[in-house]
């Protein structure tokens, strides 16, 4: 798939990622999402399954049709049958009306069958008996009724292993793998993790108000080496737990140590990228040490600013100037000058919460590669080396950003 279009159709799907695993369920559900088949989505809790139904359904024909979500392990088993096909009135106790059930309510649209694997037997054999004829009985009813619904089916559980047991029929079964998309495991693609903390960080303080001054680097590569037993959902809690319990402060590694209940392990400052990272994660973050020194700069011209007027700045492209302004505001002549934080406290600090957004790491970047092509005169080679990127890297950020 064209790298554009994939990007595009990332962005709108609202997944976030740039890991081999990520990009093959985007490509993934751009081939099955126009065609009307079953769909089963198979992973851990927490891993994003309903996210995948939901992509899936947005870039199908039917996503101007209803998307009804049930998650059949919080339904009890015996009302289940009634909340999936409805009922008729005097069909039990209770039931003072004719009701609709969520495939009649999913007409021309799709319904998403979350944790399918906790399904009752019978409820089972009446699935069955849509997918094969898009007809259905409500309870009490004596009449038949026809639906036209796709169904897209997931589970945290592994429904071969159900069948073995008997909790799970093989032919329903094989109805609903026709196509299966496997979301993995956080762990299995925590190159995607640094993104994942960024997005729900920055998308949880700005909808709060809540004073966030980011993560340190090296809690970032705590997290990273985290099993996060429940995932991105778990991922996602941690991080705003941690933003509204150390509310104003750089939250480092002893911090998510402590609250994570991990043992904080020293980290190498010789090695700046992990080798068992992807050629394209390690190219980022060699990326990001240069903006990283970038900071440390600033950090020096605040030292030669610190006994001028606050309307001097140096004569700096416009980001970088915006840049200096987020970590090394202009002192006006009435403050007191106090000692400066030591280099590593500088490099702590990733995100400044009085400018939280304002200046993102991409118009970093781009302004970064910018100034570099600028000083080697457009010399890809002399660039890519002085970037510590590939030139494959180089002319692909070069396509991005439109330089």
């Amino acid at each position: 798939m064209d790298e554009n279009r994939l990007n595009k159709l990332q962005q709108s799907f609202g997944i976030i990622g740039e890991s081999e695993k990520i990009k093959e369920i985007i490509e993934t559900i751009d081939q099955v999402a126009a065609a009307d088949i079953t769909v089963l989505i198979a992973g851990e809790s927490g891993t994003g399954k309903e996210l995948i139904a939901d992509a899936i359904h947005k870039q199908s024909r039917r996503k101007h049709q209803p998307f009804v979500k049930v998650n059949c392990g919080a339904i009890p088993a015996g009302i289940l049958e009634s909340e999936l096909f409805g009922h008729v009135k005097g069909s039990f106790t209770g039931a003072i009306e004719d009701r609709k059930g969520y495939f009649e309510t999913a007409n021309n649209g799709t319904i998403f069958l979350d944790e399918i694997g906790e399904m009752p037997m019978e409820t089972q054999v009446k699935l069955l008996r849509v997918l094969e004829s898009g007809e259905f009985l409500p309870v009490g009813g004596s009449h038949g009724k026809k639906v036209d619904v796709r169904i897209i089916a997931a589970s945290n559980k592994d429904l071969a292993e159900e069948i073995e047991r008997e909790k799970f029929r093989k032919d329903l079964y094989y109805r609903l793998k026709t196509i299966t998309i496997t979301a993995p495991a956080l762990r299995h693609h925590s190159e995607d993790i640094p993104l994942l903390i960024e997005h729900f960080a920055l998308d949880f303080a700005n909808r709060n108000n809540i004073p966030f001054k980011g993560f340190s680097p090296s809690a970032i590569h705590l997290m990273e080496n985290y099993r996060w037993p429940g995932n991105i959902r778990e991922l996602k809690n941690f991080v705003e737990s941690m933003i509204v319990l150390e509310k104003g402060e750089v939250i480092n590694s002893a911090r998510v140590a402590r609250r994570l209940g991990v043992e904080k392990r020293p980290v190498s400052s010789n090695l700046p990228v992990r080798v068992s990272k992807s050629v394209d994660q390690a190219e980022r973050e060699l990326i990001l040490q240069q903006v990283l020194l970038m900071r440390r700069d600033i950090a020096d011209i605040k030292d030669a600013l610190s006994g001028k007027s606050a309307g001097v700045l140096l004569d700096l492209p416009p980001k970088t100037r915006e840049l200096q302004k987020i970590i090394a505001p202009p002192i006006r002549d009435e403050e007191t000058i106090e000692s400066e934080p030591e280099p590593e406290a500088v490099q702590d600090y990733t995100v400044n919460p009085n400018k939280l957004g304002e200046v993102s790491l991409a118009e970093v970047e781009r302004e970064l590669i910018e100034k570099t092509l600028k000083k080697f005169h457009h010399k890809k080679r002399q660039t890519a080396n002085a970037l510590k990127i590939s030139e494959r890297t180089l002319y692909r950020k070069i396509k991005e950003y439109g330089l």
